[in-house]
């Protein structure tokens, strides 16, 4: 299995949100849950856990999203 994107999920004071996801969406967050259970050897506990860390992780790779920041930054 190729390495996931995401390392050991870092317990950190949450700020509670509602979303709404699709079923195939969930269905692929706890599939991705289980399976990164099993890379790290540490259990997930709930799959909404992944969210957080997954929009962190897109955004700080998304080179476009970089490059407006750093034009807005003064």
């Amino acid at each position: 299995m190729a390495k996931l994107k995401l390392g050991a999920i870092a317990d950190d004071k949450p700020v509670k949100m509602s979303i709404e996801l699709p079923a195939a969406v969930h269905r692929d967050l706890l599939a991705y849950a289980e399976a990164l259970g099993r890379e790290t050897g540490q259990p997930v506990g709930e799959a909404v856990r992944l969210i957080a860390p997954m929009i962190e992780r897109f955004m700080a790779t998304d080179r476009a999203f970089a490059k407006a920041r750093r034009i807005r930054q003064p």
